[in-house]
């Protein structure tokens, strides 16, 4: 709440008093001449032709001011109340909690997902937050096994063809690559072609990296 410039006051702030009219009418030029305040007549009311610093932080209020400040209606002071603690429902917390926005909440649950999946892929405790990796890493141990054997199932075809014959691939992942280079890197872009086929083979069957153990066994 704002709160007037009162004689005897210790100011909290430096008070400046802005250039402008003031709306006082010329009898009231004294309180200007008395605080070195500059100041014209125009329009028959006082202006104030530049701005002032009339009290420095740390000071206390003279009578001059104060009238002065009282006069042009400035408050430049304010006081009010210093939120310690927050009482809600039983519950008793800081005021730093009332600060908190949406992204911060966000943040705060993405976190603890992260550490539920961590600790279900660690103890291959099966839960909705890991339930992707685990998925993953099934994936990987089948299709590790099909690549090795005779058995197959649809998502495993494009694979193993690819393993057959990678020459087949070669034109498919040179055009891309091709079309992104730039003029005359035509020799660059066959190049990156030509090491596409050398990637290795999806046979990692890494599930412990996952902390699979022996999940789906």
């Amino acid at each position: 709440v704002g709160a007037p410039a009162r004689v005897g006051l210790i100011a909290p702030i430096d008070v400046t008093v802005p250039p402008g009219n003031t709306g006082l009418d010329p009898s009231q030029t004294s309180f200007f001449q008395v605080l070195n305040i500059p100041t014209k007549i125009n329009k028959g009311t006082v202006e104030i032709t530049m701005s002032v610093e009339l009290i420095k932080k740390g000071e206390k209020v003279g009578s001059s001011e104060s009238a002065l400040l009282s006069k042009l209606g400035i408050r430049p002071f304010s006081y009010g109340l210093i939120v310690t603690s927050v009482y809600d429902d039983g519950s008793v917390f800081s005021p730093e909690v009332l600060d908190l926005t949406e992204d911060d909440v966000a943040l705060k649950f993405a976190s603890g997902v992260t550490n539920l999946t961590s600790l279900s892929l660690a103890v291959s405790y099966p839960s909705l937050a890991a339930a992707p990796a685990m998925f993953a890493a099934s994936y990987r141990n089948v299709l590790s096994v099909a690549v090795e054997t005779e058995y197959s199932f649809p998502q495993a075809e494009d694979v193993k063809e690819y393993l057959k014959d990678p020459s087949k691939f070669a034109a498919a992942m040179a055009a891309p690559a091709a079309a992104a280079a730039p003029s005359g890197g035509g020799a660059a872009a066959g190049g990156g072609g030509a090491k596409e086929e050398k990637k290795p083979e999806p046979e990692d069957d890494s599930d412990d990296d996952v902390g699979m153990g022996g999940l789906f066994d």
